[in-house]
């Protein structure tokens, strides 16, 4: 009889639990935990203070903690309060730590390899790098003795089987080009690794987006969202070109633009690169690709019944002004990494990491300053389009509040019909706070500027995009932690629907609406 939901999760549950722990037994026989690769032997740990003591075979001791299987399930133990006693306890000095990251070939290939190369620059460790079956290994080392320190393990492959490898306890971090699943959250709570859903689970490591393409021998420059959808829907009159029916970009594709169904039968290419090359090559076809392989391809823009239409670009994919933008995300587990895997994590969402992440062809995070003056078609386009309600008065207004400022490229928007920041607007609360802390913007005063879209009375839009700005702004405040004496001003205001960069008319429109912009001042 076949399983029921319930039933599957409980199985792929014990099945990851029971890989977890087979993958643990081969690690500690590999590295000389268990004499001679046999029979797995415990270990007691005693507190130093005496009481207190669990005995279990080490599922993992990265120096620092030992995590181990007792009688109790798999607990944590800080090194540095316990007494290790048996055959199986680990000698002097912490081992050499083995990370393994699945998922996305793409941020695994051409991402990874130059964070990892100069995150041990700037640990002065040695580095190799070696193939294997799977995908390859680097090898950090100490310049000192020449003694491996860790060894990150990557595996290319697609981010459904990044999580995958992730529920079987084979992979330590998953790096995917969307958005964890439904599915994929309820197998990893039963699996013991936590809500993935969660903010602090996941983090952007850099940003790219869905692009419609076309050749440069067309006369197209824009498209509307409508046309797009009516495209993947078999409607349209060219020949379509998609990238592969299993990677995350098809995926990303169906959930933004086709409420999760399939697109009709279109030429399928390996890659986003192969589609934008053949789409180059024949005029009067279709294609979508991302942002970062647009190769000799011509971009569309996006428009809407009123006529706005936005670029990608990387400007407006940092803004999320460009309304498909795409987060890159690596996600780990409810379990604690070593300490220099949290450390290379931290490094990859660092500002030092920005300009490495730029260089291998991602749009980077790091805030930029965009001049008002800069800005003169997207504010003259905005202001033509504003509510009817919203008047002069309130043009000048804004006109006045924002003269002399510029805008950071730092934008907050939320989850479609949510008052939940998206995740990359999560992701800018840590950056804009990091940057306070760093002293970045002393001495100055940043206004978060609120704005809605244009459904309701001006007065109620004007009340919502006030209340989200002083939300963002306390946000940011409880993050960088600041205090009364703070050397930078954080400042609200809020315009409601007088600025809006995309037609009211479509749902994607509204929610490019309603925003929360930072102007430095």
């Amino acid at each position: 009889m076949p399983l029921r939901l319930g039933q599957e999760v409980q199985a792929l549950s014990r099945a990851a639990r029971l890989s977890r722990r087979w993958a643990a037994f081969a690690c500690a026989a590999l590295a000389g935990l268990l004499p001679g690769g046999g029979a797995a032997e415990e270990v007691t740990l005693t507190a130093r203070g005496g009481g207190l003591s669990v005995t279990g075979e080490i599922v993992d001791y990265d120096g620092e903690f030992y995590r181990i299987d007792s009688p109790y399930g798999v607990v944590t133990l800080d090194a540095a309060t316990v007494i290790c006693s048996g055959a199986a306890c680990p000698g002097d000095g912490p081992p050499a730590v083995d990370l393994t990251v699945s998922g996305s070939a793409h941020l695994v290939d051409a991402l990874m390899p130059p964070l990892v190369e100069t995150f041990a620059a700037r640990q002065n460790l040695g580095l190799s790098r070696r193939s294997t079956d799977a995908g390859f290994v680097y090898v950090l080392t100490d310049r000192d003795g020449g003694a491996a320190v860790a060894r990150f393990a990557f595996r290319p492959v697609t981010a459904d089987e990044g999580f995958a490898d992730l529920l079987a306890g084979v992979a330590d971090i998953v790096l995917s080009d969307r958005a964890v699943t439904a599915d994929e959250v309820a197998l990893a709570e039963a699996a013991g690794l936590g809500d993935l859903s969660a903010p602090v689970r996941s983090r952007v490591l850099a940003l790219d987006a869905l692009v419609p393409v076309v050749s440069l021998a067309s006369d197209r420059t824009t498209i509307t969202l409508a046309a797009l959808r009516d495209a993947l829907r078999g409607e349209g009159a060219a020949p379509l070109h998609l990238p592969a029916e299993n990677g995350g970009l098809e995926q990303a594709l169906r959930r933004r633009l086709l409420g999760g169904a399939a697109p009709a039968a279109a030429q399928r290419h390996e890659t986003p690169a192969q589609v934008s090359a053949a789409v180059a090559e024949a005029p009067g076809a279709l294609g979508i690709t991302r942002f970062t392989d647009l190769g000799e391809a011509e971009p569309l823009s996006l428009s809407g019944p009123c006529g706005i239409a936005v670029a990608a670009t990387r400007q407006t994919i940092k803004t999320e002004d460009y309304p498909l933008t795409l987060p890159l995300f690596a996600y780990v587990p409810a379990r604690r990494l070593p300490p220099i895997a949290r450390t290379f994590l931290r490094y990859t969402s660092s500002p030092a990491a920005q300009p490495v992440i730029r260089r291998a062809g991602f749009v980077d995070q790091f805030p930029e300053i965009v001049p008002v003056g800069d800005q003169g078609a997207r504010l003259v386009d905005a202001m033509l389009s504003a509510g009817g309600e919203v008047g002069l008065a309130d043009l000048r207004r804004m006109a006045a509040r924002l003269r002399g400022t510029a805008r950071l490229t730092l934008t907050y928007r939320f989850e479609d019909g949510s008052s939940v920041l998206d995740a990359q607007s999560r992701s800018n609360i840590g950056r804009l706070a990091e940057a306070i802390r760093r002293g970045v913007f002393d001495g100055r005063r940043l206004i978060f500027v609120g704005f809605s879209d244009g459904v309701g009375s001006a007065a109620t839009n004007l009340r919502l995009s006030r209340r989200r700005a002083e939300t963002v702004r306390a946000a940011v405040a409880a993050e960088a932690r600041m205090a009364g004496d703070a050397p930078v001003t954080l400042d609200t205001d809020a315009f409601g629907e007088a600025l809006p960069m995309a037609c009211d008319d479509t749902a994607w429109g509204r929610g490019v609406n309603r925003r929360v912009e930072i102007w430095l001042e």
